[in-house]
This record gives C-alpha cells, sequence and structure tokens, in this order.
C-alpha cells in the first residue's frame, strides 16, 4: 500500500461511516476500478479507530452529560430526562454486540461478496426514502422509549450485512419510528459509539492473534485521516439534514448500486 491508496481509503471509510450510502459498497470500487490490493488487517482496524474517536470527539459534551445524568440516577435513585435517553441509548447499542460477535465469520464467509453489495445498497436505499416520506418527524431524540430503543439497535444488527449501511438502517428505523430528521441522525451517531469500538475491538485482537506486520506510519495516517474526515462529515450532515432530507442520499445510493452492477455484472 502506498501513501495515496492510504489517504483515499481513509478518507472514504471516514465519510461513509456515518452517511447513508455504505462504506462496503465504497471500498470495493478502488479495488475494482484501480486494482488496488488488499489494504489489510492493521489498516482496516486504524480507520475503524479514527472513526470512532471522531464521533466520540464531536459528541464529547453530550457523552459527558448524559453519563453525569446516568450515575446521578443511579446514586440516587432518580431519573431524568437525560438519564432515560442514557439508558435507551445502551438498550439500542447492546443488540448488534453479540450478533455482530457470534456471527461475524459467517457473514464475511457467506455474505461479503459483491451481488450481496449491490443488491443491499439499492433496496435499502428505497426503505430510507419510504421513511422519509412516511415517517411522522415530531419526536425528539430524549423522547425515545425502551421498546423504540430495542428496535433500532435490532435494526442495526442489519448492517452487518454488507452494504446495508449501519447508519442507514438505523436512521431509516428512527424516521418510521416518527423522528424528526436531524433526531434520527443524532440517535444512530450516538449508538455508533459502542458498534464502532465493538468491531474495532474485535479487529485488535483478530490482529493481535495474526502474524501480520504493523506499518505504525500508515496506520497514524489512516487513523488521522478518518478521524478528520469523519468529524467535518458529522458535522456538515446534521447542519444540513433538515434542509436537505435524505432523498440525494437516496439517488446515490442507487446510482452506485447500478455502477457496482454495470462493473461487476460482465
Amino acid at each position: 500500500m502506498d501513501f495515496l491508496q492510504a489517504v483515499s481509503l481513509a478518507l472514504i471509510q471516514g465519510i461513509t461511516e456515518f452517511l447513508p450510502i455504505s462504506s462496503s459498497a465504497h471500498l470495493i470500487l478502488p479495488t475494482a476500478v484501480l486494482g488496488w490490493p488488499d489494504q489489510g488487517l492493521a489498516f482496516d482496524t486504524a480507520v475503524h479507530f479514527g472513526s470512532l474517536l471522531a464521533v466520540i470527539w464531536y459528541f464529547r459534551l453530550d457523552i459527558s452529560r448524559l453519563c453525569a445524568a446516568l450515575s446521578q440516577s443511579v446514586t440516587s435513585g432518580q431519573h431524568s430526562k437525560d438519564s432515560r435517553f442514557a439508558i435507551n441509548l445502551i438498550i439500542a447499542s447492546l443488540p448488534i454486540l453479540p450478533v455482530g460477535f457470534l456471527f461475524r465469520f459467517d457473514i464475511e464467509q457467506h455474505l461479503r461478496s459483491v451481488d450481496v453489495i449491490i443488491v443491499t445498497t439499492i433496496v435499502f436505499a428505497i426503505l430510507l426514502l419510504l421513511a422519509d416520506q412516511l415517517g411522522r418527524k415530531r419526536l425528539t431524540d430524549t423522547d425515545i422509549n425502551w421498546k423504540q430503543a430495542l428496535l433500532i439497535g435490532l435494526s442495526q444488527c442489519l448492517a452487518l450485512v454488507p452494504g446495508t449501511s449501519r447508519s442507514g438502517i438505523t436512521m431509516t428505523t428512527a424516521l418510521l419510528a416518527g423522528f424528526t430528521r436531524e433526531d434520527a441522525s443524532r440517535i444512530s451517531f450516538l449508538i455508533s459509539i459502542p458498534a464502532i469500538a465493538g468491531a474495532s475491538g474485535l479487529k485488535l485482537i483478530d490482529l493481535a492473534s495474526s502474524a501480520a506486520r504493523v506499518d505504525w506510519n500508515f496506520f497514524l495516517l489512516g487513523s488521522a485521516v478518518a478521524m478528520i474526515s469523519a468529524y467535518l462529515c458529522i458535522k456538515l450532515f446534521l447542519d444540513v439534514i433538515a434542509r436537505i432530507g435524505f432523498l440525494p442520499f437516496v439517488i446515490y445510493r442507487i446510482a452506485l448500486g447500478g455502477l457496482l452492477l454495470a462493473l461487476f455484472a460482465i
């Protein structure tokens, strides 16, 4: 892997991790078009770690406030709106952790194909459009209850199937549950923290048990580029999503699915 490949892949990961457009669909394009070799487990770990740092830093004040509210509710026995929100975010975050751990190898072996990515990229784009058009868009993020949290958390498990998009499916479910675009996005970003942390942890374990050599220069470069691009992506997305809606992302996903179909259907 050279410098151009490292920067390009880190940018792709950082941007697509939090947009509802599927990072897995994008990461196969450089290989198909440019013939780049696989970036390796160490670099995958680096860019996921960078994305994790970005979302934690962006929501650092919210995380601090929610942790304080949760701690106070435990010691006092009295719940506030923030402590209930924190509990429901935890509920939403839980399902993907055991499911991802138990089925990650099966998914890698049986579902990580271009055909699956093409289908899921297009199908879940249509579902996102329907959710954006049919959702009531009345609820704010702190209105979430445990049933809605569990439903969003279960939907996040579908993101283990390549091409689905973790952000896309959780935003879709939150929109269908009646949340506004901004608050559906905030919920999606906040529950991504345990999911990305879990994925990064599993990759670190796999990396430690493998004989792969780690190029620390590329590791640090990938983490830094992914972190900066992911942070800017989150900020821009939350600033504009209420105005532009999800239609541009739907059109983009369908076009991407069509491009992949044209490239790999031969």
